[in-house]
């Protein structure tokens, strides 16, 4: 079959631009079918964008729904020695507080040896061999475990056989310069005087080296304290408080204070933090909004410009929006707040929701446990928060508004394929067809060309000798 490049050669008609304009033709026929697939591509981009700002809806409703947003507090601390965090459980008021002395861990120092690395010796040239047994703490909460000094072994050796254990001591070297610089350094890991350190060998060379007794006078034990274990010592409002570590939790409900420095004045205020839940009314109030917005421009009608949103008229579209103007308007019950507005919130003419600052606020100073009962529900009843994510569930969800019109678009568009390839299939078919007719064509238009020429060469030689 001769190929559409060679087409009009031997009739010397223009086939090719013939058969380009059919196929041109032929193929408007898939015009409607790409117009119909762009329209419901742009319903499902517009689904996409609805579904996305109604999500955002319903994660601001997160914090509404949490009733330790409603019961948060906030502190503050004069001067840098103290800081502090609050829980919900915190008590609002102001609290003075004196700290006399911080807790610290006790330390502890080896007489100095000559080397790190080279086998530890005893007082008389002896190696130091044997076992080391470590109490840390007093009573039953104290934690024990054992380390194996080997003959031969260095302090750097003992120093690694501490840490491996794990266990409530690090060790250190320390060098302090003198002839023998070398000194094993011991810490607790935890502060305060419960947690002390008690060392004891299993022979004398090793108590003379490295023991430590707390209750015994610092020229028989081995090792010397450098630091000694230490309480926080504090008052609030003039009580006296102890604790072991510098991070104190307790000594006020819901408050933990780091204490930093000792301090002779400083004073705590904690309040009611209004701010974070005037934040929380405020972000559901902008994510509905947005939806608002989103809603209005997917079913706007441009008269000037006869130009109309994409979901115009959607039946889907309409249900959202009077399902979400119902949980809008629902109310919780007969509690001091049962409504939107009773926070200051309204909806407006365009739909949209305005909060009177003023109103909302005095609502939140007054009365925050009211408002937490109205988002987040009480006694087993539903809050406003809890109705309306009923509300965005039905939309959102598995079997959803949005699904059950997505679903049927999808449908809708693979029928639209199928019917777009089946129509393509026929154009191909028809424009074959088209193909071999012409070549047909024009192999009969070259024969009757080239026939013609000869009977006119056979004339005009019979001429040529009647002529004659």
């Amino acid at each position: 079959m001769a190929s559409i490049s060679s087409l009009g050669i031997g009739s010397g008609l223009d086939l090719n631009g013939l058969l380009g304009d059919l196929e041109k033709a032929e193929k408007e026929k898939l015009t409607p079918i790409v117009n119909q697939q762009k329209s419901y591509n742009t319903k499902l981009s517009a689904f996409g964008k609805l579904e996305s700002s109604l999500e955002s809806l319903r994660d601001s409703l997160t914090k509404l729904d949490d009733a330790e947003t409603f019961t948060a507090v906030k502190s503050s601390v004069t001067g840098d020695a103290i800081s502090a965090t609050t829980t919900g459980d915190a008590v609002e008021g102001r609290y003075d507080i004196q700290v006399s002395q911080l807790a610290q861990a006790q330390s502890l120092a080896s007489r100095g040896h000559a080397s790190q690395s080279e086998a530890l010796e005893a007082s008389d040239n002896s190696e130091l061999a044997g076992q080391l047994s470590f109490t840390v703490g007093k009573g039953e909460d104290a934690s024990t475990f054992s380390i194996d000094v080997i003959a031969g072994g260095s302090l750097e050796d003992l120093r690694d056989a501490i840490n491996g254990a794990n266990k409530g001591v690090s060790a250190s070297i320390i060098n302090d310069g003198s002839g023998t610089p070398y000194r094993l350094a011991l810490t607790s890991k935890k502060m305060g005087e419960d947690h002390q350190i008690a060392i004891r060998g299993d022979n004398d060379n090793l108590n003379a080296a490295f023991s430590y007794d707390p209750a015994k006078s610092s020229d028989t034990n081995g090792m010397a304290e450098k630091v000694p274990a230490r309480n926080a010592l504090l008052k609030v409002n003039g009580v006296d408080i102890v604790s072991q570590s510098n991070t104190v939790e307790g000594a006020l409900q819901g408050t933990t204070l780091e204490l930093t420095a000792t301090t002779e004045s400083a004073t705590l205020s904690v309040s009611k933090d209004t701010e974070s839940m005037t934040k929380a009314v405020n972000a559901f109030v902008t994510a509905y909004n947005s939806f608002q917005t989103m809603a209005d421009s997917l079913t706007s009608y441009d008269a000037e410009s006869d130009t109309a949103g994409v979901l115009l008229g959607n039946s889907t579209m309409r249900s959202i929006e009077s399902r979400l103007r119902s949980a809008l308007s629902a109310g919780t019950g007969t509690d001091v707040m049962s409504r939107l507005s009773d926070l200051g919130i309204e909806r407006q003419l365009d739909g949209k929701l305005k909060v009177d600052d003023d109103k909302l606020s005095e609502a939140i100073t007054s009365d925050s446990d009211a408002i937490s009962r109205f988002f987040g529900g009480s006694d087993g009843a539903d809050g406003f928060a809890d109705s309306f994510n009923v509300t965005l569930n039905s939309i959102l969800d598995e079997g959803g508004l949005l699904e059950t019109s997505t679903s049927g678009i999808d449908t809708s568009l693979k029928r639209l394929d199928d019917r777009y390839n089946r129509t393509q299939e026929t154009i191909n078919s028809t424009i074959d067809r088209y193909r071999k007719q012409f070549s047909q064509l024009d192999s009969l238009v070259a024969q009757m060309n080239s026939t013609s020429s000869y009977l006119t060469q056979q004339f005009d030689s019979l001429n040529a000798q009647l002529n004659q």
